[in-house]
């Protein structure tokens, strides 16, 4: 249904599963077993996998904490796509990554679920593209001194209202991992 002509491909993103983003992450052990099975899955399927890393002053590109997580590994052919703001798109080359590939929709993973997860669902959405978070592969850090929930309950929030996102041409929705379907949807 995405508003994007000419787009029927659909991509995996893995957004921010760095040392730095994730030490110390709600479930991050199960968050990272799930988006390596979607991983698989893609591959299987012939599906692009889109990996995302961010860098700022406290994330310093090249340094350890900007790497990827071990237990994830990219292969050759898929696309790295550099950001140093929440949303994925902004001031990088994922939408030429995605238009190359013919993809107008997201099936979205990563870390940190009230930041740039948030922000790249968002930002993928109002530009056109069918967007769906796997409930159960993407984290957050814990952030209740400074006034936030605690993460389970970011997540549990993140994943409700994001089922219920539609607009013209367009719509979002949250599966967990088992339920994930890379085919066309109707």
């Amino acid at each position: 249904m995405t508003t994007l002509p000419e787009r029927p491909n659909t991509a995996l993103l893995v957004i921010d599963v760095q040392n730095g983003v994730v030490t110390g992450a709600h479930n991050r052990d199960g968050v990272i077993a799930n988006i390596n099975t979607l991983l698989g899955k893609a591959r299987a399927e012939g599906v692009p996998v889109v990996w995302v890393q961010h860098s700022d002053d406290g994330l310093p590109q090249g340094s350890e904490a900007w790497q990827y997580v071990p237990e994830l590994v990219r292969e050759d052919g898929e696309a790295l796509v550099h950001k140093r703001y929440g949303d994925s798109f902004e001031d990088t080359d994922l939408e030429t990554v995605l238009a190359e590939r013919g993809v107008g929709r997201l099936i979205v993973t990563g870390a940190q679920t009230d930041a740039c997860i948030r922000s790249t669902l968002h930002g993928a959405f109002v530009r056109g593209y069918d967007t769906t978070l796997v409930g159960d592969a993407h984290t957050t850090e814990d952030l209740t001194a400074y006034g936030a929930p605690p993460p389970e309950q970011v997540v549990a929030h993140t994943n409700l209202y994001w089922g219920f996102q539609k607009a013209p041409g367009r719509r979002g929705g949250t599966v967990e991992t088992a339920e994930v379907s890379f085919g066309p949807t109707d």
